[in-house]
């Protein structure tokens, strides 16, 4: 019940013409004869009684406010078609019909009410991106610290001769452990005062209001709003911490790296105001059909009133001829529709999109990190043949992922993923009751601990890396680096005919070396020409390769299928990888038409060819939105693919995917056609309705009184169906 009176005390406040046509509806029903002043004949109205009168004012005040706007709509290169409705308010009160009049006044007053809240309903999920901002920052102002620390305010750089920078002094109160030093460590300033440097705390619960490094070890972040991801996210120091995201239930402490208008979450906020401020060709091409539909309601009336004689029929008709299933239902429509892919973590930049969205034929795909996962993942672990080894391929992974953890390398996340998994199953394992330990000492470090003890770790560049785990050397890295010893030379192999011995002692000869990894690589077996292998030793022997390749993400098959049935004629790749490689992605995810080795001018000539070939249809390119931006640029649609750590977009794409889903592809075509769909039905059964209604009161059906309130209900119909748009029904 308070939310119903708030939602009315709310449309009485946008639109005061509401609760007065209500309340005229007093004098009129209990006064509206009653003429204190006798007899007094007035052309066209004749002598209105007192109700009639406060009806009369009400229309003028109406008819005013009407042209005002239809002249406001016109300086903004709108056509005003609310003629309509000037001419039926008019046209009632010249023939005495003043309880039409106040139901035509009251149908003007409802119907903006109910656009009102229409557009309110609409853009719910927009308005909950844009409430969602945070206004204030938490500045430390500690001396030394931020930029307030650097400066000294007498421009001078603020360092001193011996090298070390000068800072002010702390506050007696402060000095002197005062109860205030507690609370007085920072100020809470507007989000825009906030500067590049500036040191930052986010209290519990709060929204992180720029962009910044994190300075506390570790802290727990929601990022729903940024790209939907349910789960919070746990970030260590030196992370990105993005605006808009949520802080968990411990202080964090950051620093600022942009300003509030560069941020992430200003940004996603920016792409909203703009789709929400422009205009689809659709909605201007309704506006221009609500003007001939205007001169069809005229010449009805028109015709209706000279045919029988009767004024009163021209009224008839123009009360029930309206406009708003042009005017209203489309825009309502498509700022619904437009409302469900920002709910789906997916924002476009004009509303022009949205419509383009639903007649895409042909989308380009980028392969790595749009078509498949973002680093290589491992596919299987590979025991050496005789290398005599207890340990399995869980423990191989364990050992190598908590190395590869420390790592820089491409395929060093990969391989702790992996690694991470494999301890989980090791755990279970236990739990489950098994004690069988591949190797019986029960002394070692880190023995039956939750994680393992790691050591001495060591990285070579460009070779691999190495450390100790639970008090065994691991290796992992290239062959040549896995198998060597700690001298850093291979033991070198006599290969003598039906057999082969080791030579014992360590010889750095590279023709040996060579041998050596050859038939090391040929006892392992090949690897296919999309693979790519970290090879593990652990204790000096080389026991393990880690073969990983660059896979499709899970749900890339199953999104390519809704796609082409959702009637999408041809899927492409475009990718810089070799042409073998690039196959096998595209027959797992079902491709045809692959684009291999490709320079980025390349991407750009195959997507600008398709984009100019007649009859078409409309072209889209879904990569990450960042280095593909001049194939983005040259497609019809660009669609940008980000996790959220990026930026909210690249400037040349339209659209933007912010939960890194690529069935958010198919999703947004879908979203896009039934919004069409929607609208289009909305419109066409408000006007069909319309005109029955018409051409019945133009035959007398239908009494002006009722007509008015029949085309309210049309109104209130098309409307409703609009907002149908919002509901998740693709």
């Amino acid at each position: 019940m308070r939310k119903f009176i708030y939602l009315c005390s709310h449309l009485c406040v946008q639109v005061p013409l509401l609760p007065i046509a209500v309340l005229t509806v007093i004098p009129l029903a209990v006064c509206p004869s009653w003429r204190p002043w006798g007899a007094a004949d007035i052309p066209v109205l004749g002598n209105p009684g007192v109700g009639q009168w406060i009806v009369i004012i009400v229309v003028a005040y109406t008819i005013i406010d009407t042209v005002r706007g239809m002249i406001d709509d016109l300086r903004h290169g709108r056509v005003g078609v609310d003629l309509l409705a000037v001419v039926a308010i008019a046209a009632t009160v010249a023939v005495q019909e003043y309880w039409a009049s106040w139901a035509v006044v009251l149908m003007i007053s409802s119907g903006e009410a109910i656009e009102e809240y229409a557009q309110s309903k609409a853009e719910s999920s927009l308005t909950a991106l844009m409430t969602a901002a945070p206004q204030t920052a938490h500045v430390v102002r500690w001396p030394g610290v931020g930029v307030a620390g650097v400066n000294t305010g007498d421009g001078s750089s603020g360092d001193r001769c011996d090298g070390f920078r000068k800072v002010a002094a702390l506050p007696s109160s402060t000095a002197s452990g005062s109860s205030d030093a507690a609370t007085s460590h920072y100020d809470t300033v507007a989000v825009e005062s906030v500067t590049p440097g500036d040191v930052l705390i986010v209290l519990p619960g709060e929204t992180v209001p720029v962009d910044g490094e994190l300075l506390s070890g570790s802290a727990t972040l929601d990022l729903s709003n940024i790209n939907g991801e349910p789960v919070p996210r746990g970030v260590f120091a030196g992370a990105r911490v993005m605006s808009g995201a949520v802080n968990g239930s411990t202080t964090l402490t950051m620093r600022a790296t942009e300003a509030a208008s560069d941020s992430q979450y200003q940004r996603i906020l920016a792409l909203v105001a703009a789709a929400q401020d422009s205009r689809p060709a659709v909605v201007k091409t309704a506006d221009v059909l609500a003007v001939p539909f205007t001169v069809l309601a005229l010449a009805i009336a028109a015709v209706a009133w000279l045919v029988s004689g009767v004024p009163t029929r021209f009224a008839q008709v123009l009360v029930l001829a309206t406009p708003c299933p042009l005017l209203i239902a489309a825009p309502v429509a498509y700022v619904a529709g437009t409302g469900r892919l920002a709910k789906s973590g997916i924002l476009i930049k004009t509303q022009d999109v949205l419509e383009n969205l639903g007649r895409v034929t042909h989308v380009f795909f980028d392969k790595t990190g749009t078509l498949t996962v973002k680093q290589p993942q491992v596919t299987r672990v590979e025991m050496l043949p005789g290398a005599g080894t207890h340990l399995n391929e869980d423990h191989v992974l364990m050992m190598a992922g908590v190395v590869e953890t420390y790592s820089v390398h491409i395929l060093a996340k990969g391989i702790a993923k992996a690694g991470t998994e494999a301890l989980s199953r090791l755990h279970r394992r236990f739990e489950e009751g098994q004690r069988l330990c591949p190797q019986p000492d029960a002394d070692w470090p880190g023995h039956g601990r939750d994680y393992p003890v790691v050591k001495h770790i060591d990285e070579d560049a460009g070779k691999g890396i190495s450390g100790e785990v639970n008090g065994h050397k691991v290796r992992v890295g290239r062959l040549s680096f896995a198998a060597s010893g700690e001298d850093g030379f291979l033991p070198v192999e006599r290969i003598v005919p039906g057999r082969a011995t080791t030579d014992g002692d360590r010889r750095p000869g590279k023709q040996g070396e060579g041998r050596l990894a050859d038939e090391i690589r040929t006892r392992f077996g090949m690897l296919a020409p999309d693979e790519m292998a970290s090879y593990v030793s652990v204790d000096g022997h080389l026991i393990a390769r880690i073969v990983l390749r660059d896979v499709p993400r899970a749900n890339a098959k199953s999104a390519l299928a809704s796609l082409r049935g959702l009637g999408v004629a041809k899927l492409s790749m475009l990718t810089g990888d070799k042409r073998s490689s690039a196959a096998i992605i595209a027959s797992e995810v079902g491709i045809d038409d692959v684009h291999a080795e490709l320079f980025p001018e390349d991407k750009v000539t195959a997507v600008t060819t398709a984009t100019v070939t007649p009859s078409r249809g409309v072209t889209m390119m879904v990569g990450d939105g960042v280095n593909d931006a001049p194939v983005l640029a040259a497609a019809d649609i660009g669609m940008a693919m980000t996790d959220g750590t990026s930026t909210a977009a690249s400037e040349s794409a339209q659209v933007v995917i912010l939960n890194d889903d690529i069935a958010a592809v198919p999703r947004a075509i879908a979203i896009a056609r039934r919004t069409k769909r929607v609208m289009l039905q909305a419109v066409l059964a408000g006007l069909a309705l319309a005109l029955i209604g018409m051409v019945a009161a133009a035959f007398n059906l239908i009494p002006v009184v009722v007509g008015a309130f029949l085309q309210e209900a049309i109104d209130v119909v098309s409307i409703l169906w609009a907002l149908t748009a919002l509901l998740d029904r693709d």
